[in-house]
């Protein structure tokens, strides 16, 4: 089984598979405002148009396409 990708540069070389002949180049980053959780938006042109991904920062340190789950309220017994 593979290492799930963790850099952000690796996703982009993965999803975008940009070239010299493709511009990438991020247009946007800032936080989720609930959970204050990172997020960046990255944009490649190209002979077919334009395309743009978000990237979302997990807690485990790792870059993904989808954004991190919720954290839920949870029951526990009290010690």
């Amino acid at each position: 089984m593979q290492a799930p990708e963790k850099s952000l540069r690796g996703l982009v070389d993965k999803w975008l598979a940009p070239t010299h002949a493709m511009r990438t180049r991020v247009i946007r980053f800032s936080r989720l405002s609930l959970h204050r959780q990172r997020y960046v938006c990255v944009e490649t042109s190209g002979p077919m148009g334009t395309l743009a991904l978000f990237f979302f920062r997990h807690d485990d340190g790792s870059w993904r396409v989808y954004p991190p789950e919720a954290q839920r309220p949870a029951m526990a017994p009290r010690l």
